[in-house]
This record gives C-alpha cells, structure tokens and sequence, in this order.
C-alpha cells in the first residue's frame, strides 16, 4: 500500500511513545488485498528501521515483506550478502501500534535519531520518515539549493 503524504510535528511521551498521525493511521490499519478491496489489518505494527542519515523509517507490514522478500534471496554463504542482512536486521525493530495510535520507539531508535521530546513525519509514499526537528531543518536548509539539481535527475 502506498500514499503516506504530508508532514506533521508530534511530541514523544515520557514512556518514548510517539503517535502516528491519524491520517497515517488509517493506512496502516488497513490491508488491501490483489483486488484493490481494503479489509482490517491483522498486524497492527510498524517496522522501524535506522536509516543511515540519522532518521527512522517506518514501514508498514506489507511494503516490509517486500523487502524482506528480497532478503530471503540473499546467500548466508556469500559474505557480503550476510553482512547486509546483519546490518539490516540489527537497525530494525518492530512497534506495535497501541489503541491511541501511538508506537514505542526505544531509546536506541530514539537515541539514533537525536529525538528527545520533539519528532517531524514525513509521510513519503510507501514510509514514513521520523525526524528530529532540527536535524531536518539543518538537512533542507543545507541542501535547498540541490533540489532543482536533484529533481532534474531523478525525477
């Protein structure tokens, strides 16, 4: 499934809790099937991995299946390909969402990403992107001028 678009400002609880946005949730907690046709997902979890600039990526269950089917592909006999699935699995974690639509994040992930009370999602298509304000700020603001560049190019 895919269409998490917007970005939105949440406050991280004392417990390390952070609420996916309602309009986030709602994709979430629905699954669709090959015919397109929505019924209640039975996972209620996100997968949060580490992402290598310093934010967390949020994945709901079937886009990380995707993935996941393509680790399966990958050689425990090749070690390069072990490396990566090692290196995978130890950024990762798995959330489940709580009735108030909030997911714990632990202090390692907490800790990765420099959030302390504050936290921007960034809804971007098929993840969710979870961000310390300022870290984000700084990144847009030093990059502002390499959008047209980097549009020009990729998309």
């Amino acid at each position: 499934m895919s269409g998490f678009i917007g970005r939105e400002q949440h406050t991280i609880d004392e417990k390390g809790r952070l609420l996916i946005p309602a309009r986030f949730r709602r994709k979430v907690l629905l699954q669709r099937d090959e015919n397109g046709t929505a019924s209640p997902l039975r996972e209620q979890v996100l997968y949060v991995l580490k992402a290598e600039d310093g934010s967390l990526e949020l994945y709901e269950p079937s886009v990380w299946g995707e993935k996941e089917r393509q680790l399966l592909k990958l050689s425990d006999f090749n070690p390069e390909e072990r490396l990566l699935t090692t290196m995978i699995y130890a950024r990762l974690e798995q959330a489940e969402l709580d009735r108030s639509g909030r997911i714990p994040l632990s202090r390692e992930m907490l800790d990765h990403a420099g959030i302390d009370r504050e936290a921007v999602i960034i809804g971007a298509n098929v993840k969710m992107i979870v961000w310390e304000p300022s870290r984000l700020e700084k990144l847009l603001n030093e990059n502002a001028g390499r959008f047209a560049q980097l549009a020009g190019r990729y998309v």
